[in-house]
């Protein structure tokens, strides 16, 4: 049932980011805090950083370090990468609003056209409980979206991530987004409401007219052992076609004692593959995209181990378990990656750090030529955070 027409929504948006601009100009005089503010002198500018390198190695044979199966051989079997070398600049222009702005000056090695640029932002906090993004930032759609690359505790993001990413829920995207904390009773309470392009970043214009909708709402059940559960949920219309994705997620950390502890994420999704979808001839594809389904989940548990010593803070642990089939309904060939890792930690808070690694990728059936084919890949990865 579509409960807004193209031009209705289109003049909801407009609404709303004119209310946003609104409240950003108007001057709050009942604020006790005023006196103090006016010692800050505005802007304030933070200026952060990350570099992060790998050396891989392919284990298997015929399969480059991409994962991509060549019959005849060909390929590159070991590779030193620069994965990022990103560069982030925060303005607090007042109390109130922040802009922010990221790149990622790694990916001028490849087109720099739609890669470069990451995050750029103005977000606006009313209090707490409400605050406002507009701009290009990362859709809150699960765990993932809530912290940065620099302190994940596997290799990299998640298969499911990717792929959601490429569907428009996840990774950077353009639109708006209401976020904020309240407390239900004894229960604290994260939301987030977002409306998006869904065609991701650095894009001129939406190739179509349709938005992606979705909504992020976060419960902490426990504050003894950090339990959190969230519940993802997405609408839009893709090239005049009805999508949707849903989520749930479990995180929870245990504290052991001051030096031990175990971090513990769990996350699954499924959501409407309309990028399959659309790449099939018209002829021979079904009015209903929703035949081309998405399926995903993945566990990471990590155990960490505070050392303090004066060369090298902790130490993790970590095995993460995933499970992607991107089609199925109709063509099911699932993914099943294992990634384990042991990382070395030598200044707080992942300052810098070193991690060893195997990633296992299986599928129930291989295919020649392709990126579907079982592979084992050794990882040595080095970053630092500043």
């Amino acid at each position: 049932m579509t409960l807004f027409s193209p031009k209705k929504r289109s003049l909801l948006l407009c609404i709303l980011l004119a209310a946003f601009s609104a409240n950003a100009q108007i001057q709050d005089s009942l604020r006790p805090d005023k006196q103090e503010e006016d010692h800050v002198k505005y802007p304030v500018l933070q200026i952060k950083g990350l570099f992060q390198a790998r050396y891989l190695v392919g284990m298997a044979e015929d399969v480059d370090v991409n994962g991509l199966h060549h019959t005849d051989g060909s390929g590159t079997s070991n590779n030193f990468m620069l994965k990022y070398m990103r560069v982030q600049v925060r303005a607090q222009i007042s109390k109130r609003t922040e802009v922010v702005a990221l790149a990622n000056f790694a990916d001028f090695k490849n087109d720099p056209k739609s890669r470069v640029l990451e995050n750029a932002y103005l977000k606006y906090t009313f209090n707490p409980k409400l605050a406002f993004t507009v701009g290009q930032f990362r859709p809150w759609f699960g765990i993932e979206e809530t912290y940065p690359i620099d302190i994940i505790k596997s290799l990299d993001w998640s298969n499911q991530y990717t792929e959601f990413g490429k569907l428009g829920w996840t990774s950077f995207q353009i639109g708006l987004s209401a976020t904020g904390q309240l407390q239900l009773g004894q229960i604290p309470f994260q939301y987030a409401v977002s409306v998006v392009n869904g065609n991701g970043k650095n894009q001129v214009n939406d190739n179509d007219n349709g938005k992606q909708y979705s909504t992020r709402l976060v419960f902490g059940l426990s504050k003894k052992y950090n339990f959190n559960v969230g519940l993802n949920g997405g609408i839009g219309e893709v090239l005049s076609k009805k999508v949707y994705a849903v989520g749930i997620d479990l995180s929870s950390l245990i504290q052991f004692d001051p030096k031990w502890s175990l971090d513990m994420q769990l996350e699954a999704k499924q959501a409407t593959n309309h990028v399959l979808y659309n790449t099939i001839d018209p002829e021979l594809r079904p009015s209903n995209p929703d035949q081309y389904l998405i399926r995903g989940a993945y566990f990471l548990p990590n155990v960490r181990y505070e050392i303090n010593h004066k060369n090298l803070s902790a130490f993790e642990l970590s095995c993460r378990y995933e499970y992607l089939d991107t089609n199925f309904r109709l063509n099911s060939n699932p993914r099943q990656t294992i990634t384990p890792m042991f990382g070395l930690e030598f200044l707080k808070n992942y300052g810098a750090r070193i991690q060893l690694g195997v990633q296992f990728d299986r599928y129930r059936h291989q295919i020649e030529n392709t990126s579907q084919y079982n592979n084992n890949l050794f990882i040595v990865q080095v970053q630092s955070r500043f």
